[in-house]
């Protein structure tokens, strides 16, 4: 398990646990969204190998489910493995952009780097820079106008543990024209 990955578990839940009935967990191969059933009595967001990136990644998809799709496994979604066609992409990268936002600022609040992933290397050939600008216009958007009520007190809290500072000046990509008179968050 990478380094803080436990204490990652640990803030979520001692948010989160109780007022949401959810918990935090380190899993295998594949991240999942279990809602509580007969055999466990809590919502489960299980992260993949360890790694604080899944942590975020799945933490900002839990961030943005609403109540109804809270109560789904997986939040309802459906998922095409690597290989998707062009148009099965473009799907998808509409579904991510928000999550994707959300997760960098997390990954921003907590000092780490984040990675986009258009999540499709053995797909139909794709220019990922649409998704890319529109991820970052998305993070701006939340800096500028507040993070829906669980992204917010997640980000507040790994600001408070890790010491990381949102600023928008930090989320544009370097092929991105930058507004000249943004003001920082």
């Amino acid at each position: 398990m990478e380094e803080n990955a436990l204490r990652l578990i640990e803030l979520f839940n001692e948010l989160f646990a109780e007022t949401y009935n959810t918990r935090l967990i380190a899993g295998g191969d594949e991240p999942i969204y279990l809602p509580a059933d007969h055999d466990v009595n809590y919502h489960r967001v299980v992260f993949a190998h360890g790694y604080c990136a899944s942590v975020m990644h799945e933490v900002a998809h839990w961030c943005v489910a609403g109540a109804e799709r809270r109560l789904l496994e997986d939040f309802g979604y459906w998922y095409r493995p690597d290989g998707r066609t062009a148009v099965q992409q473009a799907e998808f990268e509409q579904v991510e952009v928000k999550p994707q936002a959300m997760e960098w600022i997390f990954t921003h609040a907590s000092k780490r780097k984040f990675h986009i992933s258009a999540d499709n290397l053995n797909g139909a050939a794709h220019d990922d820079r649409p998704f890319r600008l529109a991820v970052a216009r998305q993070a701006r958007h939340y800096l500028s106008h507040g993070l829906p009520a669980r992204a917010a007190l997640w980000s507040k809290a790994l600001q408070q543990e890790f010491k990381g500072q949102l600023q928008l000046r930090d989320f544009y990509w370097p092929d991105e024209e930058r507004a000249s008179q943004e003001p920082l968050i």
